[in-house]
């Protein structure tokens, strides 16, 4: 490891002694080195491999699928894209925006998301005070930029953006845009994605509009009654958004804004027979019914759209096998 990077990696842990013990800092600074020098390189990009993961590990999201394979496999083949890749993923909770992000690491990446290489923030957990927003915002820069100057395929996952600081999400945009440096550094091949709720109920309403004309889940798709457009205006318009009034937005740096569906009960019941594999517990279709039907759905007189997609799912099970 050159001795400059060394000491950028303390600068940067440094800082979080303000809000961290010291001993933590030690522990961060010694895995991060460690992983440097065990090596955590980038896997060849195949993109059939990629489609097969995100047919065969991803339940109930026809539009994330298409897009992001699409998205994701010309970016990846791109010897020199004008500028990084930026994914921001929509829709309520537990419908798999953490899963996706997590599937395109593991494609990028020998160690997937366990890759120094894929960095994520969640807003009330590493940027909790309003009152150290400018500490964050210089932190969040060197973070950005002392990973990338290291690794430029770096991946960044910021999770929870409908609760980040506008401030916040205005540093990031620096580095988002057709700029072939900043500082120095080329951000061209990283990666930045972006999770939030925001925007989940326009794409829980349009789908159960498709429910009540009797039109197949399935026939949705990203141009229906503009769907991509509904969400970019309605979290550009959101005082409570981080992505209010943001020039992330207004300056269309953003290349997806990618609907994420409430999930059926037979994607729930998926996601339940894929934890029983994870948990090496024999298949029992009777049991994922019997978790299935613990989860909650809406509309309420109808067993439509699971309220929590396929969070708790795991937990709904362990009940049953504890």
């Amino acid at each position: 490891m050159k001795a400059s990077y060394f000491v950028i990696v303390l600068l940067l842990f440094s800082d979080v002694t303000l809000t961290s013990g010291f001993i933590d800092v030690v522990v961060g600074v010694t895995a991060y080195i460690y992983t440097l020098f065990k090596g955590d390189n980038l896997l060849p990009f195949d993109p059939a491999r990629f489609e097969k993961d995100l047919n065969e590990n991803l339940y109930g999201q026809h539009i994330v699928s298409k897009v992001v394979l699409k998205a994701v496999s010309s970016f990846m083949t791109d010897s020199n894209p004008n500028k990084p890749l930026v994914l921001s993923f929509h829709g309520t909770t537990g419908v798999g925006k953490n899963h996706v992000a997590k599937i395109i690491a593991r494609n990028i990446y020998e160690k997937g998301d366990q890759s120094s290489h894929y960095i994520t923030f969640i807003s009330e957990h590493h940027f909790p005070h309003k009152d150290m927003v400018d500490m964050y915002s210089a932190q969040l820069k060197q973070w950005i930029s002392g990973n990338v100057s290291s690794f430029p395929q770096s991946m960044f996952v910021f999770d929870e953006m409908d609760k980040m600081n506008p401030r916040l999400v205005e540093t990031i945009k620096a580095f988002l845009d057709y700029t072939a440096r900043v500082d120095g550094v080329s951000f061209r091949k990283a990666i930045f994605i972006f999770l939030s709720n925001a925007g989940g109920n326009v794409i829980a309403n349009l789908a159960l509009d498709f429910w009540r004309e009797g039109k197949e889940r399935e026939e949705i798709q990203m141009n229906s009654k503009g769907m991509e457009t509904q969400i970019f205006q309605n979290i550009f318009n959101d005082k409570s958004s981080g992505f209010w009034h943001s020039s992330i937005i207004d300056h269309h740096l953003v290349d997806h804004f990618i609907p994420f569906l409430p999930l059926e009960l037979k994607h729930v019941r998926q996601c339940v027979l894929a934890e029983m594999a994870s948990l090496s517990i024999t298949v029992d279709h009777d049991l994922a019914e019997s978790v299935v039907r613990e989860m909650p759905f809406f509309p309420p007189e109808v067993t439509i759209f699971s309220v929590k997609g396929c969070k708790s799912v795991r937990q709904k099970l362990l009940l049953y096998i504890g």
